[in-house]
Protein backbone atom coordinates (compact mmCIF):
# COMPACT_ATOMS: atom_id res chain seq x y z
CA UNK A 1 0.00 0.00 0.00
CA UNK A 2 2.90 2.44 1.45
CA UNK A 3 4.56 1.52 -2.50
CA UNK A 4 1.67 2.57 -3.60
CA UNK A 5 1.09 5.70 -2.49
CA UNK A 6 4.74 6.76 -2.75
CA UNK A 7 4.57 5.93 -6.54
CA UNK A 8 1.88 7.54 -7.15
CA UNK A 9 3.38 10.67 -5.75
CA UNK A 10 6.30 10.29 -8.24
CA UNK A 11 4.25 9.94 -11.25
CA UNK A 12 2.17 13.37 -9.67
CA UNK A 13 5.18 15.04 -9.33
CA UNK A 14 6.68 14.57 -12.95
CA UNK A 15 3.39 14.80 -14.60
CA UNK A 16 2.55 18.64 -13.04
CA UNK A 17 6.05 19.87 -12.73
CA UNK A 18 6.88 22.38 -15.16
CA UNK A 19 8.98 21.86 -18.38
CA UNK A 20 12.01 23.85 -18.72
CA UNK A 21 13.11 25.85 -21.90
CA UNK A 22 15.48 24.70 -23.90
CA UNK A 23 18.48 27.10 -24.66
CA UNK A 24 17.96 28.76 -28.40
CA UNK A 25 20.82 28.96 -29.87
CA UNK A 26 21.64 31.22 -32.62
CA UNK A 27 24.91 31.68 -35.16
CA UNK A 28 26.34 33.78 -37.43
CA UNK A 29 28.69 37.01 -38.51
CA UNK A 30 30.10 39.76 -36.51
CA UNK A 31 28.40 42.63 -38.67
CA UNK A 32 24.83 42.11 -37.19
CA UNK A 33 26.11 40.96 -33.79
CA UNK A 34 25.23 43.93 -32.08
CA UNK A 35 21.59 44.44 -33.08
CA UNK A 36 20.79 40.70 -33.25
CA UNK A 37 22.30 40.41 -29.45
CA UNK A 38 19.94 43.21 -28.55
CA UNK A 39 16.69 41.65 -30.24
CA UNK A 40 17.93 37.97 -28.20
CA UNK A 41 18.17 40.55 -24.77
CA UNK A 42 14.57 41.73 -25.75
CA UNK A 43 13.23 38.56 -26.52
CA UNK A 44 14.39 36.94 -23.29
CA UNK A 45 12.89 40.00 -21.43
CA UNK A 46 9.51 39.33 -22.97
CA UNK A 47 9.66 35.21 -23.24
CA UNK A 48 11.80 33.97 -20.79
CA UNK A 49 13.48 32.34 -22.69
CA UNK A 50 17.58 32.18 -22.99
CA UNK A 51 18.75 32.96 -26.67
CA UNK A 52 22.75 32.00 -26.56
CA UNK A 53 24.30 34.21 -29.64
CA UNK A 54 27.25 33.16 -31.04
CA UNK A 55 28.77 35.25 -34.22
CA UNK A 56 32.19 36.06 -35.78
CA UNK A 57 34.45 33.97 -38.74
CA UNK A 58 32.57 31.58 -39.82
CA UNK A 59 35.06 28.48 -38.97
CA UNK A 60 35.19 29.67 -35.49
CA UNK A 61 31.59 28.36 -34.53
CA UNK A 62 30.27 26.35 -37.91
CA UNK A 63 31.72 23.02 -36.40
CA UNK A 64 29.19 23.97 -32.73
CA UNK A 65 25.98 24.97 -35.03
CA UNK A 66 26.00 21.47 -36.90
CA UNK A 67 25.56 19.98 -33.37
CA UNK A 68 22.66 22.59 -31.61
CA UNK A 69 21.96 25.73 -34.26
CA UNK A 70 18.74 26.13 -33.68
CA UNK A 71 18.42 29.37 -35.77
CA UNK A 72 21.24 30.92 -38.32
CA UNK A 73 21.65 34.68 -39.54
CA UNK A 74 23.72 35.80 -42.60
CA UNK A 75 25.41 38.96 -43.64
CA UNK A 76 24.48 39.19 -47.12
CA UNK A 77 22.85 36.39 -49.36
CA UNK A 78 25.76 35.20 -50.74
CA UNK A 79 27.01 34.09 -47.30
CA UNK A 80 23.35 32.67 -46.71
CA UNK A 81 23.96 30.26 -49.60
CA UNK A 82 27.37 29.23 -48.14
CA UNK A 83 25.73 28.46 -44.69
CA UNK A 84 23.69 26.06 -46.61
CA UNK A 85 26.04 24.03 -47.79
CA UNK A 86 27.83 24.32 -44.91
CA UNK A 87 25.43 22.98 -42.22
CA UNK A 88 25.17 19.99 -44.59
CA UNK A 89 21.60 19.70 -44.92
CA UNK A 90 20.50 21.31 -41.86
CA UNK A 91 19.37 24.60 -43.69
CA UNK A 92 17.04 25.11 -46.71
CA UNK A 93 17.37 27.94 -49.11
CA UNK A 94 13.58 27.59 -49.13
CA UNK A 95 13.15 28.92 -45.34
CA UNK A 96 15.75 31.70 -45.88
CA UNK A 97 14.00 34.65 -44.60
CA UNK A 98 15.69 38.32 -45.82
CA UNK A 99 15.10 40.85 -42.95
CA UNK A 100 16.88 43.80 -43.42
CA UNK A 101 19.76 45.89 -45.49
CA UNK A 102 22.37 48.40 -44.42
CA UNK A 103 24.51 50.18 -47.18
CA UNK A 104 28.04 49.91 -47.95
CA UNK A 105 29.91 53.28 -46.36
CA UNK A 106 33.26 54.69 -46.06
CA UNK A 107 34.78 54.68 -42.51
CA UNK A 108 37.50 57.71 -42.58
CA UNK A 109 39.90 58.18 -39.15
CA UNK A 110 38.10 60.98 -36.55
CA UNK A 111 37.82 63.96 -38.26
CA UNK A 112 38.08 63.29 -41.77
CA UNK A 113 41.69 64.48 -42.29
CA UNK A 114 41.84 63.67 -45.67
CA UNK A 115 38.37 65.34 -46.65
CA UNK A 116 37.15 62.68 -48.06
CA UNK A 117 33.34 63.55 -49.59
CA UNK A 118 32.41 60.11 -51.46
CA UNK A 119 34.00 57.15 -53.38
CA UNK A 120 34.90 59.31 -56.59
CA UNK A 121 37.44 60.76 -54.23
CA UNK A 122 38.92 57.37 -53.55
CA UNK A 123 39.67 57.04 -57.53
CA UNK A 124 41.84 59.83 -57.06
CA UNK A 125 45.93 58.59 -56.80
CA UNK A 126 47.27 59.02 -53.48
CA UNK A 127 44.45 57.36 -50.96
CA UNK A 128 45.74 54.14 -48.74
CA UNK A 129 42.39 52.15 -48.96
CA UNK A 130 41.41 48.86 -47.27
CA UNK A 131 38.61 46.32 -48.26
CA UNK A 132 37.23 43.30 -46.87
CA UNK A 133 36.73 40.84 -49.99
CA UNK A 134 35.08 37.74 -48.23
CA UNK A 135 32.19 36.72 -45.96
CA UNK A 136 29.31 38.77 -46.56
CA UNK A 137 31.44 41.29 -48.54
CA UNK A 138 32.87 39.58 -51.58
CA UNK A 139 33.34 41.83 -54.67
CA UNK A 140 32.06 44.59 -52.93
CA UNK A 141 34.43 46.73 -53.56
CA UNK A 142 34.28 46.27 -57.53
CA UNK A 143 30.63 46.35 -57.66
CA UNK A 144 30.76 49.61 -56.02
CA UNK A 145 33.73 50.66 -58.69
CA UNK A 146 31.93 48.99 -61.45
CA UNK A 147 28.00 50.50 -61.29
CA UNK A 148 28.53 53.21 -63.44
CA UNK A 149 30.04 50.59 -66.35
CA UNK A 150 33.70 52.70 -66.65
CA UNK A 151 36.21 49.91 -66.32
CA UNK A 152 39.04 53.00 -65.53
CA UNK A 153 37.04 53.52 -62.11
CA UNK A 154 37.58 49.95 -60.90
CA UNK A 155 40.85 50.24 -62.13
CA UNK A 156 41.69 53.59 -59.95
CA UNK A 157 40.29 52.08 -56.92
CA UNK A 158 41.96 48.98 -57.27
CA UNK A 159 45.44 50.91 -57.82
CA UNK A 160 44.81 52.63 -54.10
CA UNK A 161 43.74 49.03 -52.22
CA UNK A 162 46.59 48.16 -50.25
CA UNK A 163 45.09 45.04 -48.61
CA UNK A 164 42.39 42.96 -48.97
CA UNK A 165 41.05 41.45 -45.76
CA UNK A 166 39.34 38.12 -45.44
CA UNK A 167 36.52 39.16 -43.05
CA UNK A 168 35.36 42.08 -41.07
CA UNK A 169 37.38 41.55 -38.02
CA UNK A 170 40.78 41.27 -40.15
CA UNK A 171 39.85 44.59 -41.71
CA UNK A 172 38.94 46.12 -38.22
CA UNK A 173 42.55 44.66 -36.64
CA UNK A 174 43.99 45.90 -39.92
CA UNK A 175 42.97 49.77 -39.61
CA UNK A 176 43.38 49.89 -35.73
CA UNK A 177 47.18 48.68 -36.00
CA UNK A 178 48.22 50.26 -39.03
CA UNK A 179 47.35 54.16 -38.74
CA UNK A 180 48.62 55.04 -42.58
CA UNK A 181 45.05 53.37 -43.97
CA UNK A 182 42.89 57.15 -44.72
CA UNK A 183 39.48 54.87 -45.77
CA UNK A 184 38.10 52.10 -45.44
CA UNK A 185 34.94 50.69 -47.28
CA UNK A 186 32.75 48.34 -45.92
CA UNK A 187 28.96 48.73 -44.09
CA UNK A 188 27.40 51.40 -42.27
CA UNK A 189 26.95 49.12 -39.07
CA UNK A 190 30.51 48.97 -38.03
CA UNK A 191 30.51 52.83 -37.80
CA UNK A 192 27.23 52.72 -35.71
CA UNK A 193 28.99 49.83 -33.58
CA UNK A 194 32.55 51.33 -33.41
CA UNK A 195 31.87 55.32 -33.24
CA UNK A 196 35.20 56.18 -31.60
CA UNK A 197 37.41 54.02 -33.90
CA UNK A 198 36.28 56.28 -37.41
CA UNK A 199 33.57 58.31 -39.03
CA UNK A 200 31.69 57.79 -41.91
CA UNK A 201 31.02 59.23 -44.98
CA UNK A 202 27.95 58.14 -46.96
CA UNK A 203 28.59 56.90 -50.77
CA UNK A 204 27.09 58.77 -53.60
CA UNK A 205 23.60 56.96 -54.15
CA UNK A 206 25.54 56.12 -58.20
CA UNK A 207 27.82 53.79 -56.32
CA UNK A 208 25.87 52.39 -53.26
CA UNK A 209 25.81 48.56 -52.75
CA UNK A 210 22.71 47.28 -50.12
CA UNK A 211 23.31 43.61 -48.59
CA UNK A 212 21.26 41.72 -46.47
CA UNK A 213 20.73 40.17 -42.98
CA UNK A 214 18.63 36.88 -43.23
CA UNK A 215 17.61 34.18 -40.73
CA UNK A 216 17.02 31.01 -41.21
CA UNK A 217 15.43 27.87 -38.82
CA UNK A 218 17.69 24.71 -39.08
CA UNK A 219 15.93 21.21 -38.65
CA UNK A 220 16.50 21.20 -35.11
CA UNK A 221 15.09 24.83 -34.38
CA UNK A 222 11.90 24.20 -37.18
CA UNK A 223 10.75 21.37 -34.02
CA UNK A 224 11.11 24.03 -31.83
CA UNK A 225 8.39 26.18 -30.31
CA UNK A 226 10.33 28.74 -28.91
CA UNK A 227 12.73 29.14 -31.79
CA UNK A 228 10.49 29.68 -33.99
CA UNK A 229 8.96 32.20 -31.93
CA UNK A 230 12.37 34.11 -31.79
CA UNK A 231 12.55 33.94 -35.67
CA UNK A 232 8.88 35.34 -35.96
CA UNK A 233 9.96 38.39 -33.28
CA UNK A 234 13.04 39.27 -35.26
CA UNK A 235 10.54 39.95 -38.17
CA UNK A 236 8.41 41.84 -36.14
CA UNK A 237 8.15 45.85 -34.91
CA UNK A 238 10.67 45.75 -31.79
CA UNK A 239 13.14 44.13 -33.46
CA UNK A 240 12.85 46.49 -36.62
CA UNK A 241 13.39 49.45 -34.63
CA UNK A 242 16.58 48.02 -32.46
CA UNK A 243 17.99 47.13 -36.43
CA UNK A 244 16.95 50.58 -37.25
CA UNK A 245 18.91 51.97 -34.84
CA UNK A 246 21.91 50.15 -35.50
CA UNK A 247 22.13 51.35 -38.88
CA UNK A 248 20.13 49.22 -40.84
CA UNK A 249 17.43 50.11 -43.34
CA UNK A 250 14.15 48.34 -42.61
CA UNK A 251 11.08 48.21 -44.34
CA UNK A 252 8.46 51.10 -44.33
CA UNK A 253 5.44 49.11 -43.55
Amino acid sequence: MLKSIITGAVMLVATTAPTLAADIHVYGPGGPLPAMKEAAAAFEKSSGNTVIVTAGPTPQWIGKAKDNADLIFSGSETMMSDFVKAMDGQIKDADVVPLYVRPSAILVRPGNPEKIIGLADLFKPGHKVLVVNGAGQNGLWEDMAGRTGDIEKVKALRANIKTFAANSAEAKKAWTEDKSFDAWIIWNIWQVANPKLADVVEVEPDYRIYRDTGIVLTERGGKNADAKAFSQFLQGPEAKAIFAKAGWTTPSK
